[in-house]
């Protein structure tokens, strides 16, 4: 078998050795195919194989060429990016020794990459070491054990190069290092983008001399400044350093102390002082020399310190401060002239307080007698209400108990007009209860969530009728916000605005509506009223005064306006008034929204008259220690179909039930039944000995401590003068009887 042509070419041969190698074998074959003399078909395929052998070598021939060119032209341009690399680096250290400062760079690796010959001038014997492939931490070692490093006192190398190291961790940072000699150098180390560390080293021993000297002169100045400022103040002071010597004083000071100037000198201990304090001077409550001494011999860390000292008739206050390098400071103040001024005006002082004392007594005296005055009339109001209250309401019942149907109609009429002339004695002395309760602080007000549309709904309706008599035209804008007030109260001041308004309004329109304003509400109570002048505006705010009205009771007695303006401010409502005669009125009042809707909360509306069940056939007892009320409420409830058991006390009632053997159906007891049980204690017996009966508390009494008892105790409570219409309006919606 012959071999393969390729098997004669060594792979590691020059491309010029294989090519005479293919070139010897074409030659070979060439003069074989000559040597056959047969044409024969093997002879001229041997030949073509050759043919084409020739064409591989001379095509792989060619690039191995290409190829030595190309690497031949690699190799140059290396060689040329070597130098110039070469270059550069000579460059860049060239530059870097031109640098007047000492220059280090080290790698991201903590490798001293290259510095220049100033880096190690100042310690001349790291100058060996300074050489490419030092590592940072034998860099610092050798710089702490450098015999050219000054370093501070109580410091060890050690320390020095943990403190080094510490302040390498910072990306920049700037300090100075002391070197012997009174030499400085500043350290600015700064890290590169690849992470490595620039070195600066500069030398500012000049720099830091020159601050020395100009700050000795400054201190210089300042001691002169000093100097000066102590002359010419008022105090005499001295100033002593750590050791105890005297360093500083002024004139004022042996002034003072009555020490001769040649006395104060340089260096003098403070013992020179203490002699004379010892020997001249007495010391002030407190305060002894062995004290003093013994504040300026206890070292750095002393309490300022002030006492007073006395010379003849000379007061000195003495003030004894430490300074921050252990020395002190001790001034003495002439305040001779403060304690003569003191004495003077403690003496005025004695003399103005028992004046004062005199005066204060007095008008203790007249503050107990307004008190006891304001509290009699307090007391005369209750109870006048209160008298007056029972036989209000019994001409009210005997009114009310008239079948006005089987009168004439001039009796009728009569009778109307004295049932609405009733009605207005009850809510004048319901204003003067009102008024009473304001101005004596005792009114209890509960703030609380209120819908404004049960309060403005009811009001419409009340006041409609009035508005249309009179042809006027009252609009109550809907508006169902929750705002923070006293429910009954809240209706109390828009009850009086809007009747107020209409009352004086003799043409157009009344409007009540609310605006809202940020987390408040504004309620409005416009008119087109004959308005109210500037100078009346203040004055329509106090009791019993009206503007250009007949002083008649059934057209109000001035009390409304002043009922609103206390309970305004009571519930902290401010109330606002804006008016031009001529063209109307608007009072305005500012409530607090509440948070969330707060309907919920809210309980709904009574109605004033239940689902009726009747009254006919039912048994009423009457507890009722007034014989006139008792028999006009008799009337009333007999009027209503019921049977009426009365008893003018609770123990005469008690007894009654247990005599007869009867149970009513209903208690009607008043509260203030004379000295026996209260009513309500009857109610409480009653129920406890015969179960929960249904029971009303008829009563003038509107604190709200009755109230809440009555609420508790689950009794209907009907104020004095009694309303008929609500009386029967409960009366029938009881359950039937059992």
């Amino acid at each position: 078998m012959q071999p393969r042509a390729s098997s004669l070419l060594d792979p590691a041969d020059t491309p010029e050795r294989q090519r005479e190698k293919l070139l010897t074998i074409a030659e070979v074959l060439m003069r074989r195919v000559e040597q056959v003399t047969d044409d024969s078909v093997a002879a001229y395929a041997q030949f073509q194989r050759a043919a084409m052998l020739e064409d591989q070598v001379s095509a792989r021939t060619r690039d191995l060429e290409r190829a030595l060119d190309l690497l031949n032209q690699s190799n140059a341009r290396l060689a040329e990016a070597n130098r110039e690399t070469e270059a550069a680096r000579q460059n860049l250290a060239d530059a870097i020794e031109t640098v007047q400062e000492g220059f280090a760079l080290f790698g991201p690796d903590e490798v001293l990459v290259m510095c220049n010959s100033r880096f190690g001038m100042h310690m001349l014997d790291l100058r060996d070491h300074l050489k490419a492939g030092l590592s940072f931490d034998d860099y610092v070692e050798r710089v702490s054990r450098s015999r050219y490093l000054a370093l501070p006192e109580g410091e060890t190398p050690e320390i020095w190069a943990v403190r080094r190291r510490k302040r390498h961790l910072d990306r920049h940072v700037i300090f100075n290092v002391r070197l012997i000699w009174d030499r400085w150098l500043q350290i600015s180390e700064h890290r590169t983008a690849n992470g490595g560390t620039v070195i600066i080293q500069m030398d500012v021993t000049d720099i830091i001399r020159l601050e020395r000297e100009a700050r000795g002169r400054m201190l210089d100045d300042q001691a002169r400044i000093i100097r000066a400022t102590l002359d010419h103040i008022s105090q005499g002071v001295c100033i002593f350093d750590a050791e105890r010597r005297l360093v500083g004083w002024n004139e004022r000071l042996g002034d003072l102390l009555a020490i001769p100037m040649q006395r104060f000198r340089l260096g003098v201990g403070f013992g020179t002082l203490m002699e004379r304090l010892e020997s001249e001077i007495t010391f002030g409550e407190g305060m002894t020399a062995q004290r003093f001494a013994d504040w300026v011999l206890s070292g750095p860390g002393r309490a300022a310190l002030g006492f007073e000292l006395q010379r003849g008739t000379l007061i000195l206050q003495a003030d004894a401060q430490e300074m921050p390098d252990g020395g002190f400071v001790v001034s003495f103040t002439d305040i001779s002239a403060e304690r003569a001024a003191r004495s003077a005006l403690s003496a005025v002082n004695e003399t103005l307080e028992a004046r004062v004392m005199e005066r204060t007594l007095e008008l203790a005296d007249a503050l107990t007698d307004a008190e006891r005055a304001n509290a009699s009339r307090a007391r005369f109001v209750a109870a006048a209400s209160h008298d007056l209250l029972q036989p209000l309401s019994a001409a009210k019942l005997f009114i009310g108990s008239i079948a006005a149907e089987a009168l004439e109609p001039f009796a009728r009429e009569a009778v109307q007009k004295a049932q609405n002339a009733l009605d207005s004695v009850e809510g004048i002395l319901g204003a003067l209860l009102d008024i009473s309760k304001l101005e004596s602080g005792r009114v209890a007000v509960s703030p609380g969530p209120v819908r404004l549309d049960r309060i403005l709904g009811p009001l419409r309706e009340e006041f409609a009728a009035i508005a249309a008599a009179k042809g006027l035209r009252l609009t109550v804008m809907p508006c169902s916000a929750v705002v923070i007030s006293d429910p009954a109260y809240l209706r109390r001041i828009l009850q009086n605005l809007i009747g107020n308004a209409v009352r004086y309004t003799m043409t157009g329109r009344v409007l009540v509506g609310a605006r809202r304003q940020g987390g408040m509400i504004r309620l409005e109570v416009h008119d087109t009223g004959p308005g109210i002048a500037e100078e009346d505006q203040d004055a329509i705010f106090r009791e019993f005064h009206r503007l250009n009205a007949p002083a008649s009771a059934s057209e109000g007695m001035g009390l409304g306006l002043a009922i609103v303006e206390r309970a305004c401010a009571a519930l902290g409502h401010p109330l606002g008034l804006q008016s031009e005669p001529g063209r109307g009125s608007c009072f305005m009042l500012q409530l607090a929204v509440a948070d969330g809707p707060g309907e919920a909360n809210l309980p709904a509306p009574r109605p004033l008259v239940a689902p009726q069940h009747g009254t006919q056939d039912r048994i009423a007892f009457l507890v009722e220690n007034e014989p006139d009320l008792r028999r006009a409420m008799g009337l009333l409830l007999e009027k209503w179909g019921m049977s009426v058991l009365d008893a003018g006390t609770g123990e005469e009632a008690a007894a009654l039930i247990e005599e007869i053997g009867i149970l009513p159906d209903v208690f009607l007891v008043d509260h203030q039944l004379g000295d026996g049980m209260s009513g309500l204690e009857f109610i409480q017996l009653m129920r406890a000995r015969y179960g929960a009966l249904p029971a009303c508390l008829i009563t003038a009494q509107r604190t709200p401590a009755l109230a809440t008892a009555c609420e508790a105790a689950g009794v209907q409570r009907f104020l004095k003068p009694i309303d008929a219409r609500a009386l029967e309006g409960w009366l029938s919606a009881l359950p039937p009887a059992a």
